[in-house]
């Protein structure tokens, strides 16, 4: 395979895709985007707890080929374009890839980097999970009862991107359209965007949250909208939702309100609950009942909003993993922005980009990689050095480096 300004690798070899399903190799190639700002710095310090768990795992049996292909400031640099065409074709043709954060203009610019990757490599699903470490500050007084995966719509709802500018010509156009044929009364100093939802979108979320939900064996997938308010784009998103959970998974799951019909309080613990919640009502629900929700299958918007606040519990967005996956292709990244007022510093928590690895080597099939890394991770927090974000809300903590911290994760996986 040939691209235009990018060096593969001497070694290692493409992952392949059969029947839907990974053929992963003992050696593969796997792409990664250093990302701007802090992403550098990110990067230097996950890149070798990586390799060390794998060395760990393995013994040398396995090893991975990295690739670096560019998307951002960098490859503004060399190919005088923010996403050029050699990264989405390295990505789709190697399968499995990893982000650090790339920097989004507010109010102008050019598009967002992440949504245009999520969109035009067609990663459905953004997939969050949450998870609390001992340790880790927290203000919520049971940290330890969230333990929930958020599964959100990727390509659809306020981001498609279709929206215009106030006064422009096509704003007035679609204002005119709206109030003569529609019946609307939009002010015409007004910005217009539009909300999109798809029944073939919709349902294929929360097929896929349904699918991991049995797989993972959790107790419940909750579709969270605001469909009370935007019944016929929220409102069919959780109307889709439950036509997939009846139609497509009847053998594997029981819905909530056929349990509360039959008065049963108890659900067979061999089904998943499929169940709904408003939107601001879940939001409240995090905080105080954390406990009753294991899948969240959520529209677009909501799932952003959703899983920083369910990050906000566990640490921050410094210690939350994530990854935008479709039918094959996946792409994991470190979810906070790329702080560039900190790049080069050496100062930013790792940690989400390290975690986002560790769900990409569960993705892999390299579960043994995954278990290091997170007990690394668990470790190192528990002796208390740890960064800037995490030391100045633990008390007694000594406050590391990023890249210190990196070296102290990989130091316990060694030691495991």
């Amino acid at each position: 395979m040939k691209f235009q300004k990018l060096n593969l690798p001497t070694e290692g070899q493409r992952i392949a895709v059969e029947e839907g399903k990974l053929k992963v190799p003992a050696n593969p190639v796997l792409p990664f985007i250093e990302g701007d700002g802090t992403g550098p710095d990110l990067w230097r310090a996950a890149r070798p707890v990586f390799e060390a768990a794998v060395e760990k795992a393995y013994a040398g049996k396995r090893k991975v080929a990295w690739f670096e292909v560019f998307a951002g400031e960098k490859a503004r640099e060399r190919y005088g374009e923010w996403l050029p065409g050699d990264t989405l074709e390295a990505i789709s043709a190697y399968v499995v890839a990893i982000k650090g954060p790339l920097t989004t203009p507010i109010g102008g610019g050019y598009r967002s980097l992440n949504v245009s990757l999520r969109q035009q490599l067609d990663l459905y699903a953004c997939i969050r999970p949450v998870k609390y470490f001992e340790g880790v500050p927290s203000p919520v007084k049971r940290p330890k009862d969230l333990d929930v995966v958020i599964f959100r719509e990727n390509t659809e709802d306020v981001y498609a991107g279709i929206e215009w500018r106030d006064g422009s010509e096509k704003c007035h156009k679609v204002i005119s359209f709206l109030n003569r044929e529609m019946g609307t009364e939009i002010p015409e100093d007004a910005a217009i965007g539009v909300k999109v939802s798809s029944a073939k979108a919709s349902k294929r979320l929360v097929r896929k949250a349904i699918r991991y939900a049995i797989e993972k064996q959790k107790d419940s997938v909750t579709m969270v909208h605001k469909g009370n308010i935007m019944k016929y784009t929220e409102g069919a998103f959780k109307e889709w939702g439950y036509q997939v959970a009846r139609e497509e998974f009847a053998d594997y799951t029981v819905l909530e309100e056929d349990l509360k019909k039959a008065g049963i309080s108890q659900p067979p613990k061999s089904k998943v609950v499929v169940k709904d919640r408003i939107a601001d009502s879940m939001f409240q629900q995090l905080l105080i009942r954390p406990k009753e929700y294991s899948v969240l299958a959520t529209p677009n918007l909501n799932g952003d909003y959703l899983s920083d606040a369910a990050a906000a519990q566990a640490g921050g967005l410094g210690m939350a993993p994530g990854a935008n996956i479709g039918d094959a292709v996946a792409l994991f990244e470190a979810t906070h922005g790329s702080a560039p007022a900190y790049a080069g510093l050496d100062k930013v928590n790792p940690g989400s980009l390290i975690l986002s690895g560790a769900m990409m080597f569960e993705y892999l099939g390299w579960l043994e990689v995954t278990d290091l890394i997170v007990e690394g991770v668990r470790r190192a927090i528990q002796k208390g050095r740890v960064t800037y974000d995490l030391a100045r809300q633990m008390e007694g903590a000594v406050e590391v480096k990023c890249s210190e911290f990196g070296q102290a994760i990989v130091n316990e996986i060694l030691a495991l």
